[in-house]
């Protein structure tokens, strides 16, 4: 859920918020479920891989305040790896997919153990800097195929018995990994240590005086919204059945913050809409070529002017004002 600003004087029901989310998530399993029927199985699967992307993102930007503008660093690596354990190494899909993620929770915590000293825009361009050599690295080391990536990545089958060259299948599977990350990202954010990270973000000297040690719940978060983010880039290579250069460039990080924005940062819902309206923006209107990057920035600036919450942060703000 989304915080209130603080002075808003917004006095939260639980009960309320408690049943919000059980239907809003009731509705959007219904919609993914019934996914495949309204559009292309392998473009709804890529779909739900940059959601999860999003919905990693926001862990760290919308509940723990910490602005990243490296976080394709994460994406990209755990792609790079899960199409070269799938192709070189002949790993069956679902451990290419864990080493893809287990590689991005390493690099997350090197990289967080450099970056999580500073604050604010330092923090930023520290994980822009590590991003960009990560993207050197990728463009230079021999496994990653250098600008022709690595292609025609196997997808095998999951426990050896379900096919997933076969685009139902396939859309399922992921289907089913992004809902158990989408679970455990919301426990996450309701537990214990997601409200200490909720305190950090709203005010972190009155934390540290309440005796918390802020350092390693921040440090905790980034490496949770590493591991993460290189999961859904480790799905999207089985998915796309490749994984480039792209997928590691700092215009990947740039769009995954357009879409925490667009969706609403610091909801629980809203990277997955921002995700979808992204995605199906460059999907549907590719035919505009570079038009597509300036349309899309129209509508950012249309959206920041006219809707500062995003997409369901207003749907939501309008629902609290309704219901009182």
């Amino acid at each position: 859920m989304s915080e209130e600003q603080p002075g808003s004087g917004d006095v939260r029901d639980p009960q309320w918020e408690a049943r919000y989310e059980r239907t809003a998530f009731v509705v959007m399993l219904a919609l993914f479920a019934a996914m495949p029927l309204l559009v292309y199985p392998r473009f709804a699967s890529q779909l739900l891989c940059f959601a999860l992307f999003a919905c990693a993102f926001n862990l760290l930007i919308g509940f723990g305040g910490l602005l990243s503008f490296g976080h394709a660093m994460f994406f990209g690596m755990g792609s790079y790896l899960c199409a070269h354990a799938a192709k070189a190494w002949g790993f069956p899909v679902e451990i290419a997919i864990l080493t893809g993620a287990l590689t991005a929770m390493i690099l997350g915590v090197l990289t967080g153990l450099l970056a999580i000293r500073r604050q604010g825009i330092y923090f930023a361009m520290i994980t822009l800097a590590l991003a960009q050599m990560v993207y050197f690295f990728c463009l230079q080391a021999p496994f990653t195929g250098g600008e022709d990536g690595i292609q025609s990545v196997p997808r095998g089958r999951i426990l050896g018995i379900l096919d997933l060259n076969q685009p139902l299948a396939m859309y399922y599977f992921v289907f089913a990994v992004f809902i158990a990350a989408f679970l455990l990202i919301h426990r996450i954010v309701h537990s214990p240590f997601g409200q200490v990270l909720k305190a950090i973000r709203e005010n972190e000297p009155r934390a540290v005086s309440l005796g918390y040690r802020t350092e390693r719940y921040k440090l905790v978060a980034f490496v949770l919204s590493a591991t993460l983010a290189g999961l859904a880039g480790a799905t999207k290579a089985i998915v796309a059945q490749n994984a480039s250069l792209t997928d590691v460039h700092w215009s990947m990080s740039g769009e995954v913050v357009l879409m925490t924005l667009l969706g609403g940062m610091g909801t629980v819902f809203g990277p997955i809409v921002g995700a979808l309206v992204i995605i199906a923006m460059q999907f549907y209107l590719s035919a505009l070529g570079s038009w597509v990057t300036i349309t899309q920035g129209i509508i950012f600036v249309v959206c920041v002017l006219a809707f500062r919450r995003g997409i369901i942060g207003e749907m939501e703000a309008l629902l609290r004002k309704h219901r009182k």
